[in-house]
């Protein structure tokens, strides 16, 4: 639903904006759209991800291509500890970002600032039956 507002803004501004500034706007409405989009089915995505069987065949052909996040790819970060490939829409830069330590460092840098240990209630969410 949070992305409907900057769109209706967005179809304002080029319904009612002179031509010219409709251009200068344009490169930055193109990414805010975007972003509205992807924004927008990340949860799906994320939840054919999980899907094994009844997938349409576009989705499946999608994941293959790794234009959305592939099942097989995504399985790597449900496989304890669970401390990397945590990019859920395509997955594009889940290896690079683990290569480079990314996750590490910024679990480090919250741990560092709120003095909470990531994953270390892992077993407690497990075991809730609610």
């Amino acid at each position: 639903m949070i992305p409907i507002i900057p769109l209706t803004y967005m179809a304002y501004k080029f319904l009612t904006y002179p031509p010219e500034h409709v251009y200068k706007i344009y490169p930055w409405e193109c990414y805010v759209f975007a972003l509205a989009v992807f924004v927008t089915m990340t949860n799906q995505i994320h939840k054919w991800s999980h899907t094994y069987f009844g997938l349409s065949r576009w989705v499946i052909i999608l994941q293959d291509l790794h234009i959305i996040l592939p099942r097989k790819q995504h399985r790597i970060h449900h496989v304890a500890p669970h401390d990397t490939y945590f990019c859920i829409t395509t997955g594009w830069l889940n290896y690079p970002l683990d290569v480079l330590g990314f996750w590490r460092k910024m679990e480090a840098i919250l741990e560092a600032l709120t003095g909470l240990k990531p994953r270390s209630d892992d077993m407690k969410w497990a075991q809730q039956t609610e």
